[in-house]
């Protein structure tokens, strides 16, 4: 029998396919039972999706939050009902003294904290049923606004009505969102025609491949090639190495205390560290606990 496969598979998303499509082919291509993604990109969105295999669908909670890029298709003058192209027009509005140098002057405004009102066709859940339901159903939902954070917002090229930018923010940033309140700044409406995902929590979109060419080697017997291991894609996060017979403990979900971590370990953001085995295989995700010198779980791993 072959050892379980477990770890990341960064795809490259088309246009057209929903981000759970695209889990479902992972999961015939490779055989296996289990796979999820880290963050859902709109069907019309194309770019990065990070998706786990097996046991590494334990690790999705540290890609979520990570931090994300863009490059978007703003196009100003039209308001629709889901702030992007899928929508209907509701809207439209004359470009007058809209100008470049107006445009770069707006879009630093966005720069920092803010916060976003999350449209309500998307994917964020009222009652056990997401938003985008509802308001198929005509019953929309508004969500409070919330903090997000934009990293950097660069406009690449004006051609008016479109405006195309590349924007690096935190992650539960809606760029469609963010489009809509741009051409509101701007007094003209606006939404979001394309978008496309660049980067997510470390990885590029030359870390990723496209379906066809996944199709292609799993007909070439190479598939498991393109699968980024549990400890690689963690790369972002303080590794301590562990050698016996402290790994036998933590892979038996053990206490631990302070004393089997004389040197304090450096976390992560999120407040955690990963720990290997001295050949680099993932034993566990430990955090800090509340309680001084403790720690606590995240995930373990056994042999």
């Amino acid at each position: 029998m072959s050892p379980e496969l477990n770890g990341v598979v960064v795809v490259d998303k088309p246009a057209d396919l929903s981000s759970a499509r695209v889990v479902s082919i992972v999961k015939g291509l490779f055989g296996v039972k289990k796979v999820g993604h880290t963050g859902t990109l709109d069907p019309f969105a194309t770019g990065v999706l990070i998706c786990c295999i097996n046991r590494a669908t334990r690790l999705s909670r540290f890609f979520l939050k990570g931090d994300k890029v863009y490059e978007a298709e703003l196009v100003l003058g039209v308001v629709t009902d889901t702030q992007d192209a899928t929508g209907t027009v509701i809207e439209r509005h004359p470009l007058d003294g809209i100008t470049m140098d107006r445009i770069r002057k707006t879009t630093q405004r966005f720069l920092g904290s803010i916060t976003q009102i999350p449209p309500v066709y998307s994917a964020l859940k009222h009652q056990g049923t997401p938003l985008y339901k509802w308001a198929r159903r005509g019953a929309a939902v508004e969500k409070p606004a919330r903090p997000v954070r934009i990293d950097r917002l660069e406009i690449l090229n004006v051609d008016l009505p479109t405006v195309r930018f590349s924007v690096a923010c935190s992650s539960g940033t809606y760029v469609r969102t963010l489009c809509a309140d741009l051409g509101r700044k701007l007094g003209c409406g606006g939404h979001l025609k394309n978008l496309r995902r660049t980067a997510s929590c470390g990885f590029s979109i030359e870390d990723a491949i496209e379906l066809e060419r996944l199709m292609e080697c799993r007909d070439r017997g190479c598939l498991n090639e393109n699968v980024i291991p549990m400890n690689a894609a963690l790369a972002f996060m303080p590794a301590m190495v562990a050698e016996s017979p402290l790994a036998r403990r933590i892979r038996n979900g053990m206490k631990l205390s302070a004393a089997d971590f004389p040197v304090r370990p450096r976390v992560s953001e999120q407040g955690a560290f990963k720990v290997v085995d001295p050949d680099g295989r993932l034993i566990a995700v430990i955090e800090q606990a509340s309680a001084a010198g403790g720690y606590n779980y995240c995930c373990v791993f056994s042999a």
